[in-house]
């Protein structure tokens, strides 16, 4: 969306854009990009890799009349710290090129949220504690490699999380290293706060003013928005058809023509529900289900290892994908083929498809299209193009707007209202053709469950644990978690579209090590996969070192789920210790991190003796207690300061041994 909007903003700003995935750039199959790359750089006919990020990068025909080449990178980040799927090739490369292996300590030297006023002080995470100048010359692999580029970098973070955009960091200083020329300061977004209003306010206070004043200087020609009835240029054409068929799911025939960020969509498979159950009392108004998926007819391409993620594409309810349909005169009967709009960017870029087609109009609403989550404030702007009536459009405009942004949470985010309900009944006069609708509409996201069975138990069935979301609107109706509520409604039987995500969760290879686990809630997933894993390794004979469990809820009554299970492993010998913290049972609520406090000792022992490995999954709030008790307990009973106890914690991170799995 962003990259989007730096492109349209671009070309009426005097520049030529294009929006490049990271991906995309380290499988670079262009070969005149790649030829130059290697003329220009003797050294790398042997680095493909390196050889397609700087052909991607630094392509001659995209140079200036300088021979430098321009890129802006919008970097976001992933779990703790991490670079997303599509990313992780292009880090691996930087991180080769520029010398920094660890990309956990990474400060860069200019940082900006969009404030032009704005301090690094407030900027830099708990996790940066080296800046750039701190790193060592002699560490450098390749301080040429991007000698020809100018660059300026923007992070899309979550402040919840310990390492606060560490990925937009990352790249800001290692392109730096590898001899780019930084020509504005990194932005960071907040997707706890307002991750859209960050970003406007550095593209227009910081990156615009910094590339005008540089490039385009007194030249500009700022095209006007033109109003009128004439409809903004779409990225896509619409080809209808009449062949009544869908897509075909987990076939690779379409990864030429798919975003990258799409491909999950062509290579999740269609699974049947096997099993489904609550795990909550009756007593308790909540709902937590445990699901089994039957991969058997998928073993090869569904493989996982014990505590993998499971990606979910939910569909949309049936009603509200009809109440879009009938609202915007669509035919969800109707069969499609979307191509890439030749008078919209370049007609021979590859991955250019949001979803793979032909497909039904109802397919396409129902699985690629996010009806019911809120539209970003650019959305509604885009959307007011194609209102009819003034009083639509302008309620829109407003809205999308830094003047609105009061307006936009309470009406739009707090409501719980989604382009469903805007098109539906909000604004009744928006017309937006099915070409155009899907360029502005949202993708619906996969939803990533931690695996709660063990692979080597459970081989041809994958088992989740999620809760129903489900919390009351403005309105007095009900809001409903998509996902979840469409897993909730599943009978078994039913299709599950489904694909397997690597996780950072590993089991010790020396497997006398302990194994200290926090998962509170639904935490308990993957600790419930590691305990099928050990359970059935001590039948085999192995000898597996302890198992320290601490688990969390409101009331054991109530939500203690797994009890049964969870009691067996420790009566059986395979659970060494259980520790309960039930929050609501006594005056003081009482979670896992106080109960890890009491045990300070025991704990040290067991990380700095014994090196047990440390996995905790729930909340980001729950992550962060039991980390800093982590830490006082490091400093306590080790004699050491605040500052090399989370120092230590962070070396264990590195070796995989003290790993989260969090969400906010």
């Amino acid at each position: 969306m962003f990259a989007r909007q730096l492109c349209s903003e671009g070309e009426a700003r005097g520049f030529k854009c294009r929006a490049v995935d990271l991906q995309d750039a380290v499988e670079n199959e262009d070969q005149f990009s790649l030829k130059n790359a290697v003329t220009e750089r003797p050294d790398l006919e042997d680095d493909e890799e390196g050889a397609a990020v700087r052909g991607s990068l630094a392509d001659k025909r995209f140079r200036d009349e300088d021979q430098r080449s321009r890129a802006v990178f919008l970097m976001a980040t992933y779990g703790e710290g991490e670079p997303t799927d599509n990313a992780a090739g292009f880090v691996e490369c930087l991180k080769g090129r520029s010398g920094i292996d660890n990309i956990y300590k990474v400060s860069a030297s200019s940082e900006a949220n969009g404030d032009a006023n704005g301090g690094n002080e407030q900027m830099l995470s708990a996790g940066s504690s080296i800046s750039l100048e701190d790193l060592p010359q002699e560490g450098l692999k390749d301080p040429k490699f991007m000698d020809d580029v100018d660059y300026a970098v923007f992070g899309l973070g979550n402040r919840q999380y310990e390492h606060y955009n560490n990925m937009s960091r990352f790249v800001d200083a290692a392109m730096e290293r590898c001899g780019a020329k930084r020509v504005a300061s990194l932005g960071l977004g907040d997707d706890d706060d307002d991750l859209e209003g960050d970003f406007e306010n550095w593209k227009d206070n910081i990156l615009w003013p910094a590339l005008t004043e540089k490039y385009v200087k007194g030249n500009i020609v700022k095209r006007e928005e033109e109003e009128g009835t004439e409809l903004p240029p779409s990225p896509y054409l619409v080809e209808y058809s009449d062949e009544k068929k869908a897509t075909q799911n987990g076939t690779n025939k379409h990864l030429d023509t798919l975003q990258t960020t799409s491909r999950h969509y062509a290579q999740a498979l269609d699974c049947p529900l096997s099993a489904k159950r609550e795990l909550r009392d009756p007593s308790d108004p909540g709902s937590t289900l445990h699901m089994e998926i039957d991969i058997s007819q998928h073993e090869e391409n569904l493989k996982y290892v014990t505590a993998d993620n499971l990606g979910i594409l939910p569909k949309n309810p049936s009603s509200v994908v009809e109440s879009v349909a009938k609202a915007l005169s669509y035919d969800l009967d109707r069969t499609f083929h979307l191509a890439p709009n030749p008078a919209h960017g370049d007609p021979a870029a590859r991955h250019q498809l949001p979803f793979p087609t032909p497909c039904t109009v109802r397919e396409c609403l129902e699985r690629y299209c996010d009806l019911t989550g809120p539209p970003r404030r650019s959305d509604l702007k885009r959307l007011a193009s194609y209102a009819r009536d003034e009083v639509d459009r302008k309620a829109l405009l407003r809205m999308s707007s830094r003047e609105g942004k009061k307006e936009y949470k309470e009406k739009v985010v707090e409501a719980h209202v989604g382009i469903a309900d805007i098109v539906g009944r909000l604004c009744k006069s928006i017309a937006c053709p099915l070409e155009h609708f899907v360029a502005v509409c949202p993708r619906l996201q996969p939803r990533y469950y931690t695996i709660s069975s063990s692979s080597t138990v459970h081989p041809t069935t994958v088992h989740i644990t999620l809760a129903l979301l489900e919390t009351e609107r403005k309105d007095g109706g009900k809001f409903t978690g998509l996902c979840s509520g469409y897993l909730a409604g599943l009978e078994v039987g039913d299709a599950v579209r489904a694909f397997v995500r690597e996780s950072t969760f590993r089991l010790p290879k020396q497997i006398e090590r302990p194994v200290l686990m926090f998962g509170p809630g639904t935490g308990i997933a993957p600790m419930r996969a590691v305990l099928q894993e050990r359970s059935h390794g001590r039948k085999l004979g192995e000898g597996h070192g302890p198992s320290v469990l601490y688990f969390g809820c409101k009331n054991r009554t109530m939500d203690y789920i797994y009890r049964d299970e969870l009691e067996g492993y420790r009566e059986e010998g395979t659970l060494t210790e259980l520790h309960l913290a039930f929050s609501r049972e006594q005056k003081e609520k009482v979670y896992v991190q106080h109960l890890l406090a009491k045990r300070a000792e025991v704990t040290w022992k067991l990380i700095h003796e014994d090196k047990a490995s440390i996995f905790v999954c729930g909340a980001v709030k729950m992550g962060a207690d039991v980390d800093h008790t982590l830490q006082d307990i490091i400093s306590q009973q080790g004699g050491m300061t605040r500052e090399k106890a989370k120092a230590y914690l962070d070396k264990m991170a590195m070796a995989g041994r003290f790993v989260q799995e969090l969400w906010s």
